[in-house]
């Protein structure tokens, strides 16, 4: 009986913090009034919160996004919002989604539903009012938890119990759940990496093995985005630990060669990895000295600029590395050329994938962190005025020489060695 005491209290305080934590969610954002405009919409309308942010607060992660589900149906919920001056977007209004936008906060709204026909990729939809028809829907028992404002959990598939029990459980029929959405097979690795505590179950990797090819079928944005979660430390260690999904993941992401690369870090590596963004850890997997990493940017949507960044690595790392690569000449010009981010990606890339932590680039990491990028002593009004010469390519040459003179000997420059540059 004493047992049973001390369990019911231990279950009951657990409650009370996950509930304190939702309650939280509306004093440190600005929810609240969305909840109150569909609440005060009519008197049957409702809103809750969904998904991954009840999983997050759950198991004491942090929460990064908040997704709610309404009773209201796409239109209604566009009434409610724009009757309490509130900014949104209609992301994906034919699948019942709309984005709130409160200061500097982003909600996605989307309206409970029923899926009518999925071929993989895309569903169609039909509105509801029925919460246990939506969750029914949803892919994971953890992933199908609800909440009032107060923190009161709607659970109907027990995802709680499966939370803290550390099983990834699909929803109905697996098999099925995976044919309406094949991102959803890699959502169940994730969600495995991250939360359950055994092994993978025989039937789940046949069904998954026999369903494989359909992941063709995504589009590589969707893919991207899925992938990009897989990007915190707990989930890289683990995953490159993992058989099944190391087999899985040579097949739908062939560039990441050096993924196995996380299974034995080196201490830096161990230590910085939370540090560092996803575009960091990406250039670890797909850098390799081939023309891996360019397949890898033809195939997926990266943002120029991100691009850029990565090839700058991938070049860098392409050439004939000796250690004058690391000399104090070369790290200025790149620091100089190509900026502060693209030097500190080149030290930290080093670092990262080499056995034997090289101290020296530590601290030059940490010197060029705080290190002020100069700025080109000698301007062209200055070298016209002085040495009488005009405007064009001559000009140009000069200023471009005087430049590499400057950048080569640590960014100082006498007058001697302009007067040189300038006669020669």
């Amino acid at each position: 009986m004493i047992n049973f005491l001390n369990k019911f209290i231990k279950k009951t305080n657990n409650l009370n913090n996950i509930s304190e934590k939702i309650v939280d969610i509306a004093n440190n954002t600005p929810v609240k009034k969305i909840f109150n405009s569909i609440n005060n919409f009519s008197e049957m309308a409702e809103i809750r919160y969904v998904g991954g942010c009840i999983r997050k607060i759950i198991k004491k992660e942090e929460v990064d996004d908040i997704d709610l589900a309404t009773n209201l149906n796409p239109q209604e919920v566009c009434i409610a919002l724009k009757k309490n001056n509130i900014d949104f977007y209609e992301t994906g209004i034919e699948h019942g989604t709309i984005t709130a936008v409160l200061d500097d906060y982003s909600f996605e709204i989307t309206s409970l539903r029923e899926d009518i026909l999925t071929d993989g990729r895309h569903a169609q939809v039909k509105f509801s009012t029925d919460w246990k028809k939506d969750a029914s829907r949803r892919d994971f028992t953890i992933n199908s938890i609800y909440s009032d404002i107060d923190g009161n959990l709607f659970d109907p598939f027990n995802g709680k119990e499966d939370l803290d029990n550390g099983i990834i459980r699909f929803i109905g029929d697996p098999e099925k759940r995976i044919k309406e959405d094949y991102l959803r097979i890699l959502r169940y690795l994730r969600f495995h990496l991250s939360y359950s505590n055994y092994g993978h179950e025989h039937e789940t990797l046949k069904l998954i093995k026999r369903n494989i090819n359909g992941i063709s079928k995504l589009s590589n944005e969707r893919l991207l985005g899925e992938l990009k979660k897989y990007f915190k430390s707990e989930i890289l260690f683990k995953l490159s630990k993992d058989k099944f999904t190391l087999e899985l993941f040579e097949i739908i992401f062939p560039q990441l060669k050096n993924i196995k690369i996380f299974s034995n870090p080196n201490k830096f590596a161990k230590i910085k990895i939370e540090e560092q963004d996803f575009l960091f850890l990406l250039s670890i997997m797909i850098i390799d000295g081939t023309d891996n990493a360019d397949f890898f940017l033809y195939k997926y949507n990266i943002s120029k600029k991100d691009q850029k960044r990565l090839k700058t690595i991938d070049e860098f790392f392409k050439g004939k590395i000796s250690s004058k690569s690391f000399s104090e000449k070369n790290l200025n010009k790149i620091f100089y050329y190509k900026g502060k981010q693209s030097l500190i990606d080149i030290l930290s890339f080093k670092i990262f994938t080499s056995r034997k932590i090289d101290t020296k680039l530590l601290k030059l990491i940490e010197e060029f962190k705080v290190k002020n990028l100069p700025s080109m002593p000698v301007e062209a009004k200055f070298l016209m005025e002085k040495y009488n010469i005009p405007e064009g390519k001559t000009l140009g040459n000069k200023l471009r020489d005087i430049e590499e003179e400057w950048v080569n000997n640590d960014f100082n420059l006498s007058d001697k060695q302009i007067d040189k540059i300038i006669n020669h």
